[in-house]
C-alpha cells in the first residue's frame, strides 16, 4: 500500500504496482478516502495508472485499463489467486456504544469484501456474485446460514484487513468464509462462515447449483479444503433449536425500512442481524458484549412485512468450562467462560406466525477499557 501525503490541490501520479513489505502499525493515522489516490496489488502485470486529485477531493483517470474504484480499492487476490484481502478503515458511523465497531458493521464488512471478491474474478455488479449462467437463468445466491464470531472488536480508526475464499457447499448451494485480522499487528479478532443457496429471482423458489454455475465459480476456490473453524465440534456448526413460543423478552411490530432493502429485492441479511438484537434485555447489553452470533434464514423478508423478534435465555451444560485454544492456523484465543451467557432468537412474521429466521448469541463479560 502507498501512502501519498499531499495538499488537495496538487495532481498526484501513482503507479499500481507496489508491494508493502511490512505494515507500519501508523500507516492509516492521517488516511482520509476523499483525497487520496493508492493502489497495493501484489499482481506483477498491472500497467501504470495515473490518477489526479482534484482540489475537492475527486480522483480522474488519466491512463490504465481498470475501473477507479479497483485502482482505489485497498484489497486485491492473493498470489494463488484463490481468496482475496481488503483492508478497512472504521469510521466513526460504523462505532457504537462500546466505543467499538458494532456487529452489524462487521457483518456489512464481511458482505463488503465478499462482493468485492467476485468483481475482482469477473462476477456480476447487479447482483451479489451472480455468474455469467445465474444471469442467464434470473438465479441469484441468498443466505442460508451465517455465524460470525468476533475476538476483539476493533475501535474508530482500527485497520482491519478481511481475508475471504468461497467453496462448494454439496449439490445445494455454497459457502464463504473470512478470516478478519488487526493490520496493525497481525492478530486474529474473529472469523465468520456462511452457507448460500441458490434462487430463481422471478419464482421465488429455491434451485440446485447446476454443473454449468458449479464449474464457474469454482475455478476461483482453493483446491483443498479451508475452513475458518477446522476445530471439531465448532460452535459454526452447532444446531439451533427452535425457540418456545413465548420468548422471555420479545419486540413486537419491527418493520423494514425502504432502506434495509437490498439489490435482490428483499430485506438484506444484515439487517435480521439488528432486529434479532432488538429485543436482548438491556442488562445484558449494559453489561456483555456479542461475542457469537449463529443465523439460520428460513424465509424472505419483504417491505411490507411486519416482524416480531423473540428472544430467550439457552440452559448451556459445562457452561464454566475454559477455550484455551484454537487449532490449526487461524489464530488463538483464551476465554473463560464462568460469566457468559447464550440466547436463543426467533423472528417471525406479525402476521400469522411464519418462522423467518432462528439464531443464537453468545455474551462475554465487557472487559474494564
Amino acid at each position: 500500500m502507498l501512502k501519498v501525503p499531499c495538499n488537495v490541490t496538487d495532481q498526484i501520479h501513482v503507479l499500481s504496482q507496489c508491494r508493502l513489505l511490512t505494515p507500519p502499525t501508523r500507516l492509516f493515522s492521517s488516511f482520509r478516502r476523499r483525497n487520496f489516490a493508492s493502489v497495493c496489488s501484489p499482481v506483477t502485470k498491472t500497467p501504470v495508472v495515473a490518477a489526479v486529485v482534484s482540489d475537492r477531493g475527486e480522483a480522474s483517470v488519466l491512463s490504465g485499463s481498470s475501473s477507479l474504484a479497483d485502482r482505489l480499492r485497498l484489497g486485491s487476490l492473493a498470489e494463488d489467486g484463490f481468496s482475496y484481502k481488503e483492508k478497512f478503515i472504521v469510521r466513526c458511523y460504523e462505532v457504537g456504544i462500546n466505543k467499538t465497531a458494532t456487529v452489524e458493521t462487521i457483518a456489512n464488512l464481511l458482505q463488503e469484501v465478499g462482493c468485492n471478491h467476485a468483481q475482482s474474478v469477473g462476477f456480476s455488479t447487479d447482483g451479489f456474485a451472480t455468474t455469467p449462467t445465474m444471469r442467464k437463468l434470473h438465479l441469484i445466491w441468498v443466505t442460508a446460514r451465517m455465524h460470525i464470531e468476533i475476538y476483539k472488536y476493533p475501535a474508530w480508526s482500527d485497520v482491519v484487513e478481511i481475508e475471504t475464499w468461497c467453496q462448494g457447499e454439496g449439490r445445494i448451494g455454497t459457502r464463504r468464509d473470512w478470516i478478519l485480522k488487526d493490520y496493525a499487528n497481525g492478530q486474529v479478532i474473529g472469523r465468520a462462515t456462511s452457507k448460500w443457496v441458490m434462487m430463481n429471482q422471478d419464482t421465488r423458489r429455491l434451485q440446485k447449483v447446476s454443473d454449468d454455475v458449479r464449474d464457474e465459480y469454482l475455478v476461483y476456490c482453493p483446491q483443498e479444503l479451508r475452513l475458518a473453524f477446522p476445530e471439531e465440534n465448532s460452535s459454526s456448526l452447532k444446531k439451533i433449536p427452535k425457540l418456545e413460543d413465548p420468548g422471555h423478552y420479545s419486540r413486537i411490530g419491527l418493520m423494514p425500512r425502504r432502506a434495509d432493502l437490498d439489490m435482490n429485492q428483499h430485506v438484506n441479511n444484515v439487517t435480521y442481524i439488528g432486529w434479532v438484537l432488538e429485543s436482548m434485555p438491556q442488562e445484558i447489553i449494559n453489561s456483555h458484549e456479542l461475542q457469537t452470533i449463529t443465523l439460520d434464514y428460513r424465509r424472505e423478508c419483504q417491505q411490507d412485512d411486519v416482524v416480531d423478534s423473540l428472544t430467550s435465555v439457552e440452559e448451556v451444560e459445562n457452561g464454566s468450562k475454559t477455550v484455551t485454544e484454537l487449532n490449526g492456523t487461524n489464530g488463538y484465543i483464551s476465554s473463560d467462560k464462568q460469566d457468559d451467557r447464550q440466547f436463543l432468537h426467533l423472528l417471525r412474521l406479525s402476521s400469522d406466525g411464519l418462522e423467518i429466521n432462528r439464531g443464537r448469541t453468545q455474551w462475554r463479560k465487557k472487559q474494564q477499557r
